[in-house]
């Protein structure tokens, strides 16, 4: 058994020495050396470290000249963020990207330099890195920073950018103290909110530690040195205390027989000032700055030896964890518990195999993604054990770091991405998510409202799906309102229906008018020549709404406008309801509006223009334009639908229902152009169908669909066209232009059937 103290405390910056001394120079060129990166590559074989030198001698082309704040070459950071990657044994390529990871941004060398130079994986890594550079965010609310550590961790679809960027952070943290001091707080506050926290989200553990107190360090200089003095007080009142116990449990081990490895713990500085300040803490009531690990051979000798250490010190009440059972999302795993030891000092433990310990301290990059994807026992039991041992096997027998990231490179954030808004907000959408699902995630009137948008500056249709980090601009106009079509490619439930429920306000408010419309016609044929009046007569009101069983008069008209009540019934209700106040039909007027239609005096009819909306629907089966001689059926619930009087549907409906027909009729200037049906028989041949297309362009007929048919080694081919055409004179003219085209046979207008 080895007993480990508690770690002695990390030292306090020293200022930096003067660069101009002959023992800083040679220092200098000491840490620029390759030599200083070589002892740590002892995994890789002799082909990868010639790779790694190679990007070494390129990096210190391109870095020559250039020095870093304390004075020294600045080819010694990359250097010290690839010694770092080398100790989490990161491949090859990984090492190459570390020591390049600056040159695109600070040496003007370009992606395609790299590729040529070391290879697409290595390129694609460091403009991974430089993306992740330029972001810009505002850490000042919590939940901006959690959605950029999830965007960052989105972004890099390979863990290794994300592990190159902790360390490259780690080594800038070592030595902020080289920056000057107005740096010191935003830089710190940045890793304290976001990379600390990805740090721990991948169970690096050690570098979480440490980029915690480096910040607490340069974020709160005073208070890291008056804590620091109280745990080094404290230490020494409690070294006899902390052996004692050591001594005890050593003793108490040995007695069952059970091989155990004991590890001092000391909590970090800024874990104590996080507990003093949430639960308003002195030092002196913070009890748990000191414990051990036991580290055991088994999962099933982590309970024996809780059960040794209960037998041993009274357990406080509340303070076991048992994370084996129930690992954390970053996969750790330890059983906690909290002793009240010799001197009444609650002492804390931690128990763990030498496997937890590794995912614990060093971390294997993607095992909490497995582990928070099924959170069953049998689950995590299989992947904490076999899996991690696969991982465990490569790394220390196999040495083969290329098949080991193999098993760890994974999406870490599937099924989202994270794009910014022009003002540097962040926001989280399901993964295949359009620019209109954005726009609705602003704001419904955004949405409501939008007519085009920009993607990172450039113009985008509204259907395009969002990447992560894109900068998404919307272009919103007062008068705009949504289109039903949006229901096709929009993701998010929350567009969805907010496009619903606008597009049925939108008909319910449309039927409103239409419904007064086919009411005023109805009364006029029963002799009355205008509605009464909502205000005055709403006794009058009140007692038809009795009779149709609504709540409101906008509903009731809604009702007729959708062809739920046929407005005739109502008519004729209203009509003796009238009676009962003295009004009395004027049989003129009933007369002129029953029996003079014929003549068309169409006083009466629901008169169309295109700019009805969705109350009125033109039907697809024969595609009415204006001249064409229609009729309006009210459709149960659907609003009226507008019929060519030819059409053989219309002519089904008539039989059936009869009392629904209404009397339409078009307006003299109709508002839109309409769809029309076309078929145009040619000869087959190259480019006919854009010979034809080309007509349609020239006569303004624009083409919505077209379709043609499948045995193109026919001499003659069918091709339907759906176009639009102002009127039917305007379609005519179109038809006749196609009819004097080369190789055209046949072109007519899709009849009814």
């Amino acid at each position: 058994m080895n007993a480990v103290p508690p770690p002695a405390p990390e030292p306090r910056p020293e200022l930096p020495a003067d660069p101009a001394s002959p023992a800083t120079a040679a220092a200098n060129a000491a840490a620029a050396s390759f030599a200083a990166l070589t002892e740590t590559l002892g995994y890789l074989d002799s082909a990868s470290i010639e790779q790694v030198r190679q990007a070494y001698r390129f990096a210190d082309i391109a870095h020559l000249g250039q020095l870093r704040s304390s004075g020294e070459p600045y080819i010694t950071h990359p250097i010290a963020v690839a010694a770092q990657c080398a100790q989490w044994k990161l491949d090859a390529q990984a090492l190459m990207a570390a020591l390049l990871h600056d040159a695109m941004e600070d040496c003007g060398v370009t992606k395609a330099d790299l590729i040529d130079r070391f290879g697409a994986p290595v390129a694609e890594l460091v403009d991974g890195l430089t993306k992740l550079d330029k972001l810009q965010f505002n850490t000042r609310e919590e939940n901006q920073a959690e959605s950029f550590r999830k965007m960052l961790l989105a972004m890099a679809r390979d863990v290794r950018v994300i592990l190159i960027k902790l360390a490259d952070r780690s080594h800038n943290m070592r030595t902020l103290s080289d920056m000057p001091r107005s740096k010191w707080a935003r830089i710190s506050s940045e890793t304290l909110e976001i990379y600390a926290p990805i740090a721990h989200r991948l169970g690096l553990n050690q570098t979480y530690r440490e980029l915690q107190d480096l910040s607490f360090r340069h974020l709160h200089p005073w208070r890291y040195a008056t804590l620091t003095k109280a745990v080094n007080k404290s230490r020494h009142r409690r070294r006899d205390l902390i052996q004692k116990v050591q001594a005890e449990v050593d003793a108490a081990f040995a007695r069952i027989g059970m091989r155990v490895r004991l590890a001092g713990r000391e909590k970090t500085l800024y874990a104590i000032y996080q507990k003093m300040r949430l639960k308003h803490l002195s030092f002196a009531q913070v009890t748990d700055i000191y414990g051990f690990r036991v580290i055991v051979p088994g999962v099933t000798d982590c309970y024996t030896a809780l059960g040794v250490l209960h037998q041993m010190y009274k357990p406080v009440p509340g303070k076991f964890k048992d994370h084996i059972a129930i690992p954390k999302l970053n996969g750790y795993q330890s059983l906690h518990t909290t002793l009240v030891g010799p001197s009444s000092i609650n002492i804390e433990f931690q128990m763990r195999t030498e496997e937890m310990h590794v995912v614990a301290e060093a971390g294997v990059a993607a095992h909490w993604l497995y582990k928070a994807q099924d959170a069953s026992g049998s689950t995590a039991e299989r992947l904490g054990t076999k899996w991690l041992q696969s991982l465990l096997d490569i790394q220390n027998e196999t040495r083969d770091a290329a098949e080991f990231w193999d098993h760890v490179k994974v999406d870490l954030f599937p099924d989202a991405v994270y794009v910014f808004t022009p003002k540097s907000q962040i926001m989280a959408l399901p993964r295949g998510a359009t620019v209109v699902d954005f726009a609705y995630a602003i704001h419904s009137n955004v949405g409501d409202r939008t007519t085009a948008a920009r993607i990172n500056n450039e113009p985008v249709t509204l259907r395009t799906e969002l990447n992560n980090g894109d900068v998404v601009e919307i272009i919103t106009a007062p008068d705009a309102t949504p289109n039903p079509a949006w229901l096709s490619f929009v993701r998010t439930g929350r567009a969805r229906s907010k496009i619903r429920h606008h597009l049925k306000t939108l008909a319910q408010n449309e039927s409103v008018g239409l419904g007064e419309k086919l009411l005023a016609q109805a009364l006029r044929a029963e002799g009355i020549e205008l509605l009464p009046n909502a205000e005055t007569d709403q006794p009058l009101w009140e007692k038809l709404l009795r009779f149709t069983g609504n709540r409101t008069r906008a509903e009731l008209m809604t009702d007729i406008g959708l062809g739920k009540r046929i407005a005739n019934i109502v008519a004729k209700r209203l009509t003796a309801l009238l009676a009962e106040h003295g009004q009395r039909p004027d049989a003129l007027l009933m007369t002129r509006e029953r029996y003079t239609a014929q003549d068309n005096i169409t006083q009466g009819a629901v008169v169309l223009d295109g700019s009805e909306g969705a109350s009125v629907k033109y039907a697809p089966c024969c595609r009415p334009v204006p001249g064409d001689p229609i009729v309006g059926y009210l459709g149960r619930g659907e609003g009226l639908v507008v019929h060519r009087a030819l059409c053989n549907v219309a002519k089904r409906l008539q039989h059936k229902d009869s009392e629904r027909f209404i009397t339409v009729d078009w307006n003299e200037e109709p508002t839109r152009a309409f769809e029309a049906g076309i078929k145009v028989t040619v000869r087959n041949g190259k480019g006919i169908l854009a010979r034809v297309a080309a007509e349609l362009a020239t006569s303004e007929a624009d083409i919505v669909h077209v379709d043609m048919d499948d045995e193109t080694a026919l001499d003659t081919v069918d091709l339907r066209f759906v176009v639009v055409a102002r009127d039917q004179t305007h379609l005519e003219s179109a038809l006749r232009n196609l009819r004097r085209t080369p190789a055209v046979l046949r072109a007519e207008r899709v009849l009814p059937q």
